[in-house]
C-alpha cells in the first residue's frame, strides 16, 4: 500500500517538484531498510528521479515532516479504506473525519493508484460471480488473478473450484514468485478479450507464493481445507507440509503454553468447545480439561456424554470458530501460537 501511495505522490497533478519533494521526505523518514523495500516496487524512471529528490532534499523543519507525513498517512489511511470498503464507505468517513474539500482530494488522489491495478475489477466482485468468470481458465490463469486478490476474497473462490482444478491452482500459487510485466500482459490481453476491460500492466511484484497460501488456506473452511491436503499430500508432499509449516490450524493448539489456553477459552462458547473435542484426541481433550476450572470441565465432559449425532461439519465449524478466536487474540498480542512444523514462536 504505501508504495502505491508514493508512485500517486510521483504522479499526482500537485507541482511536480513539490510532489517528488514529499515523495523524498517520506523515503527519509521511513529510514533505508522501509525505504528499500518500497523501491523495489518502483520503475527505473520513478527510481531516479526519487533518488535525485532525496539527493537534493536538504535540511527540513519539523513543520515540513510533520505536514508531509500527515499527508502520506491520509493517503494510506484513505488507500485501506477503499480497498476494503469501497469508494462511497472511504468518502463517508473521510468526510466525517477530514471535511468535504481535503476528502476529495485524498479520493482523487488514491483513485490514480487504484485504476491501474491490474485485475482490479476482479476486487470487489461477488465470489460466485467471478467463478464463473475463472472456472474455465487455466489454473496458472487462475492463480495470477487470485494471487491480487486478498486472502479472504481468494479463498472464497478457492472453495468453489472444482476439486481437480483448486489443487492444481494452489499447487501454481504457492510455486509463484515474481511475475513479469510480459506475462501479466499476456494474461490481461486474453481477459481484455473476455470482459473487454482495459487494464494495464506494471513492473514486477512479489505474488503468491507459501506464505500467501497459507494465509489463504487460514480463511477457508475446514472441509475444504482437509480435502485439499489430502491431494497435496499425494501430488505434492513437500509442498503440503511447507504450506501447513506456514499455518495455525486447530491441531496446532497442542502447541500452545497452558497460559494461552485458558486466555482463549475465556472468550469460546461452551457449545462449541463441546462439539469441537467431539472428534479431538485425548490429547486434546486433556489439553482443555487441564486449562479451565473444576466445574467447567466437568460440565463439558458431561455434554460431550449426552451430545450425539454430531454432523462432522459441525465439528469441523466450531473448530474454526475457536481458531478464529485464537488468531485475533494473537493479533492483540494476548495469546502465543506456533505455526505447525515451526521452531519459532510466532508473537503479535
Amino acid at each position: 500500500m504505501a508504495e502505491a501511495v508514493i508512485e500517486s505522490a510521483l504522479s499526482s497533478e500537485a507541482p511536480l517538484s513539490d510532489a517528488r519533494s514529499k515523495a523524498a521526505l517520506v523515503v527519509v523518514s521511513l529510514g533505508a531498510d522501509r525505504a528499500s523495500q518500497i523501491y523495489k516496487y518502483l520503475s527505473e524512471e520513478d527510481i531516479e528521479e526519487l533518488t535525485y529528490e532525496v539527493a537534493k532534499l536538504g535540511k527540513t523543519t519539523n513543520a515540513q515532516v510533520e505536514s508531509t507525513l500527515d499527508e502520506f498517512y491520509k493517503l494510506c489511511l484513505t488507500h485501506k479504506m477503499m480497498t476494503d470498503g469501497g469508494l462511497d464507505y472511504a468518502r463517508n468517513v473521510l468526510e466525517k473525519a477530514f471535511g468535504e474539500s481535503t476528502a476529495r482530494n485524498l479520493l482523487e488522489k488514491v483513485s490514480k493508484t487504484l485504476q491501474s491495478k491490474p485485475f482490479n475489477f476482479f476486487m470487489k466482485g461477488d465470489p460466485k460471480a467471478l467463478l464463473s468468470l475463472l472456472q474455465n481458465e487455466r489454473p496458472q490463469v487462475i492463480a495470477l488473478i487470485m494471487a491480487y486478490m486478498d486472502t479472504a476474497q481468494a479463498a472464497q473462490i478457492l472453495e468453489e473450484l472444482p476439486d481437480e482444478k483448486r489443487i492444481q491452482t494452489v499447487q501454481s500459487m504457492a510455486k509463484m514468485d515474481r511475475v513479469s510485466p510480459e506475462a501479466i500482459a499476456i494474461v490481461e490481453e486474453e481477459m481484455k478479450r473476455k470482459f473487454a476491460t482495459i487494464i494495464t500492466s506494471e513492473d514486477n511484484m512479489s505474488l503468491g507464493g507459501v506464505d500467501y497460501v497459507a494465509d489463504m488456506m487460514n480463511h477457508i473452511d475446514r472441509s475444504s481445507e482437509r480435502k485439499i491436503f489430502e491431494e497435496l499430500d499425494k501430488s505434492d508432499p513437500d509442498l503440503s507440509q511447507e504450506i501447513r509449516d506456514k499455518m495455525f490450524v486447530f491441531e496446532n493448539i497442542l502447541d500452545m503454553d497452558d497460559r494461552s489456553v485458558q486466555r482463549f477459552i475465556r472468550d469460546l462458547e461452551a457449545k462449541d468447545i463441546v462439539f469441537a473435542l467431539k472428534n479431538a484426541t485425548e490429547e486434546m481433550k486433556e489439553l482443555f480439561f487441564n486449562n479451565m476450572s473444576k466445574r467447567m470441565s466437568e460440565t463439558v465432559k458431561g455434554d460431550l456424554e449426552i451430545t450425539t449425532n454430531v454432523r462432522l461439519k459441525d465439528v469441523e465449524e466450531a473448530q474454526q470458530r475457536i481458531v478464529n478466536v485464537i488468531r485475533n487474540l494473537e493479533e492483540r498480542g494476548e495469546v502465543i501460537i506456533k505455526k505447525g512444523g515451526g521452531d519459532d514462536d510466532i508473537i503479535l
